[in-house]
This record gives structure tokens, C-alpha cells and sequence, in this order.
């Protein structure tokens, strides 16, 4: 009886084997383009500005361009091609469910626009999210900033969009949370396809990044001219990224072939002009001395 249970056992085990060695030589499903990013080294700040052209987009695809510490603001393209602006901060801590944080560890908000929807989020971190409906194009150049004041153990970080057709800046939304008093740091940009079926898969994302700009807490503007291009676990190699017309560029999904910039390189342009109307006093005390380095 034993040598016919070490008879099954070995018999299993060699299939499961088989099964394994078959399964090593087959090529992942891809289902979603791989999310890739530039990150920007840059000195702790009171504000981040920065601009995105997308040149090709695909529905379920974001498009963040002020990502930091505790957040981030950028454009989406939803499941059914409707169009918004996303601007998100997180709560302290390492949890998914949003019921899970006590009221006084929860992120506040402080200020929304009558046109602006806000929610708690949880499932990547909890936090408070906003939302503009906003029909952005493909091909126009569109301009992010986010200014943090600290205040105790928490900062304040205010999403302002520049609208074109306004020419003038819009204050979205104002959340607080808690960072122990700490400025903005850890500056970067993504773009994500969260349809994830399969055929977003095989569809090009592509967006230039660029004029990116901090202001550290003295009041000192810093010209982002550098940024290493990174990428999630995703298998897929369909990705790149580089400079054109001194901007940044990302490129993920399709056809997408890596022959601009190697994963994890680092990337240079020219800094360029800074074109950055005021704001409202209110927002923070962004426009002290201008000192570009």
C-alpha cells in the first residue's frame, strides 16, 4: 500500500512538473498596456506646476501629471470615453479600506468648487478624491499646479487647473492630511491603462510632459530638466520614453517599441521659460522671489 501511494506521488509530482515546465515556456497574458513614469528629482516644495499634451489616448487610460508624496492630479479618459480631472490625496498609513480610518486620521476637506464631486476611495490606500467633468482634447497642451501650506501636523494641498478657454486659473478642491508638517517631495508623472481587458493591451497611450516647475519652501523655483524613466511589474516591454521638442514623452501599449530611452535612465532636457500667472493670494504664498537652479 505505501509503494502504491509513493507511486501516485511520484506520478503527480512529475505531471505537476510537466505542467510547470509547459507553463514557463508559454508567454503571459497581457492584459493591460504596463504603467510607466518619470520621476523628477527635485528639493522639498510649497508647489508643483507642470504641463501634458496627450498625443493618443484610449478609453480607461490616466494621464497623471503632479504626482507627490501624498497625492496626485491629472486627466482621465473613463470606460466610456467621458472625460474628467483627478485630483487625489492620501490618509497616513497603509490600509485599502476607507471605513478602516479613524475620522481624526482621515484626510479633511477644506474647500471644493460647486462643480467638483468628492468621495473617500480606498483598494490603493484610502484617502479623498475629486472629480471635474471636463472634455479635454488630444493634442491641446494643458496646465497642472498643486501649493501645499503646512499647517501643524498637517499640509493643505489645493489642485488649481489652468482653463484655456477661461485663461485663467480654477481652484478645484483644498484637502488636508496628515504628514507630520512636511512639504511636498517624490515628484512624478505616469500614464496608466486601468480597462485592463485585454485589448487596452494592444492600444497605444502616449503624452508629453513638460515646463515642469517646483518652488521650494524659501520661494525658489526649480526647473524640472531631468527625470528617470520607470515602470510597473507589467511583462510588457511596449514602452519608451525620451525628449521631443524639449518635453518629456512617455509611450506605452501596441506596437511601442523601447528604442528611445533604457528602463530605470535617466533623461535630460533644456529648461525652458517659466509662464506661470498668479494666483490668488489665498492659495499660499507661491510668488515670492523667482530664482531659477
Amino acid at each position: 500500500m505505501m509503494k502504491k501511494v509513493f507511486s501516485i506521488v511520484a506520478a503527480l509530482c512529475v505531471s505537476l512538473y510537466a505542467v510547470a515546465v509547459v507553463q514557463a515556456d508559454e508567454k503571459p497574458e497581457i492584459k493591460a498596456c504596463r504603467s510607466v513614469h518619470l520621476f523628477y528629482p527635485a528639493p522639498d516644495s510649497i508647489a508643483f506646476y507642470n504641463e501634458v499634451t496627450v498625443e493618443k489616448s484610449e478609453p480607461g487610460t490616466y494621464f497623471m501629471v503632479n504626482g507627490f508624496n501624498m497625492g496626485y492630479f491629472g486627466i482621465q479618459e473613463l470606460y466610456d470615453g467621458k472625460k474628467v480631472i483627478l485630483f487625489s490625496v492620501w490618509d497616513p498609513g497603509q490600509q485599502d479600506d476607507p471605513d478602516s480610518v479613524k475620522e481624526e486620521q482621515r484626510v479633511k476637506l477644506l474647500y471644493k468648487a460647486d462643480d467638483v464631486r468628492v468621495a473617500r476611495f480606498g483598494n490603493e490606500g484610502t484617502g479623498g478624491q475629486s472629480f471635474l467633468d471636463y472634455d479635454w482634447k488630444v493634442g491641446e497642451t494643458y496646465r497642472f499646479c498643486v501649493s501645499a501650506i503646512v499647517n501643524g501636523k498637517r499640509t493643505e494641498y489645493t489642485g488649481w487647473f489652468y482653463k484655456p478657454e477661461d485663461k485663467a486659473w480654477k481652484k478645484l478642491v483644498t484637502f488636508s492630511t496628515i504628514t507630520g508638517g512636511k512639504y511636498m517631495n517624490g515628484f512624478y508623472s505616469f500614464i496608466e491603462d486601468f480597462l485592463r481587458n485585454g485589448t487596452s493591451a494592444k492600444l497605444i497611450r502616449r503624452a508629453n510632459y513638460g515646463n515642469g516647475w517646483v518652488m521650494d519652501k524659501d520661494g525658489h523655483w526649480y526647473s524640472l530638466t531631468k527625470a528617470q524613466f520607470t515602470a510597473d511589474n507589467n511583462l510588457s516591454v511596449n514602452i519608451d520614453a525620451g525628449v521631443k521638442d524639449q518635453r518629456f514623452f512617455l509611450q506605452t501599449g501596441g506596437m511601442t517599441q523601447n528604442k528611445t530611452t533604457e528602463l530605470y535612465k535617466y533623461i535630460e532636457r533644456e529648461p525652458q521659460g517659466l509662464d506661470f500667472p498668479k494666483f490668488p493670494k489665498s492659495s499660499a504664498e507661491v510668488y515670492r522671489k523667482i530664482e531659477v537652479k
